[in-house]
């Protein structure tokens, strides 16, 4: 099982990569750029104020306070969780893919007001929203905890 020592250090390498990746883009890249890699796939540069998918962008600002808070918050959970002796490997690499993803966009609300998305797929003319290394690991770690919620037997009610 995973110490906090080493959940923190798989947190720590997806905060590195995310940061590292969106300096690099924002040093190629100004807002709206964009290079076609592929029939699907772009890189562009987006900044993203709301939550997942934009949600909430078009409101007053209010959502950047609490967008820090919530990841604040989530991260001293996420962090209480890892120090506790329960829990699988796979619920413990969950969580600390989820820290890192939750830490990687807090850097960006609070140093810029905005967090940097750039990986951008489509079919044709249909794009999904833009994103980044930070809500790959979220995703990636949010489906690790509901396959280790549905391996986990469930107790027989009597």
């Amino acid at each position: 099982m995973p110490k906090l020592k080493q959940g923190l250090t798989v947190a720590a390498l997806i905060i590195a990569l995310d940061q590292l990746s969106k300096y690099l883009v924002m040093q190629v890249f100004m807002l709206g750029d964009y290079i076609q890699v592929t029939s699907f796939f772009d890189l562009v540069r987006a900044h993203n104020t709301g939550a997942a998918f934009s949600l909430f962008a078009n409101q007053a600002g209010w959502q950047r306070a609490f967008f820090i808070t919530i990841a604040m918050v989530a991260s001293i959970v996420i962090v209480y969780l890892l120090r506790k002796p329960a829990g699988s490997v796979q619920f413990k690499l969950a969580l600390s893919l989820i820290l890192g993803g939750a830490l990687g966009n807090l850097i960006d609300r609070i140093v810029h007001g905005y967090v940097v998305d750039f990986l951008y797929f489509h079919i044709n003319q249909h794009y999904w929203p833009a994103f980044n290394v930070a809500d790959s690991a979220i995703t990636i770690g949010a489906m690790l905890l509901v396959w280790d919620s549905l391996r986990k037997p469930q107790p027989h009610k009597a």
